[in-house]
């Protein structure tokens, strides 16, 4: 199984990033513009990527003790497994860690993944540190 570690300082309080993280159903606000569109239907969220890829990911988790969010996407593009977590980790005053980690199969489809990943991420960063 083959995994990606993400992580980025932001320079937002941990409060204001997780209360970000934490509307599952507003990752379109959140992520914009690598997503172009979200809706969250129960415990199933539609994403719909400015690529024109959509997914459909079940929400596992939104845990507000531990800043911590998890996901499996159902339906990926030529995955056969897919397990991910979004964590906020708070760094001192106005300042926070955002760590995602995905798991998934198979080994040879981290070249499609890895790409979404780190610009979702400078996303995130951008959006939150811009929206002040």
């Amino acid at each position: 199984m083959a995994s990606i570690h993400h992580h980025v300082v932001l320079d937002v309080s941990a409060e204001r990033a997780w209360m970000a993280v934490r509307r599952v159903g507003e990752a379109h606000k959140l992520f914009a513009p690598v997503l172009a569109d979200s809706r969250l239907d129960g415990d199933t969220r539609t994403a719909r990527f400015a690529n024109g890829m959509v997914v459909h990911e079940r929400i596992l988790d939104v845990d507000d003790e531990r800043r911590r969010v998890a996901y499996t996407v159902t339906d990926g593009p030529g995955m056969t497994y897919h397990h991910a977590s979004m964590e906020i980790v708070e760094q001192g005053p106005g300042r926070c860690l955002f760590v995602w980690i995905t798991d998934f199969l198979p080994n040879e489809i981290d070249g499609n993944l890895r790409p979404l990943i780190e610009q979702g991420t400078k996303a995130l960063k951008s959006n939150l540190e811009h929206s002040r």
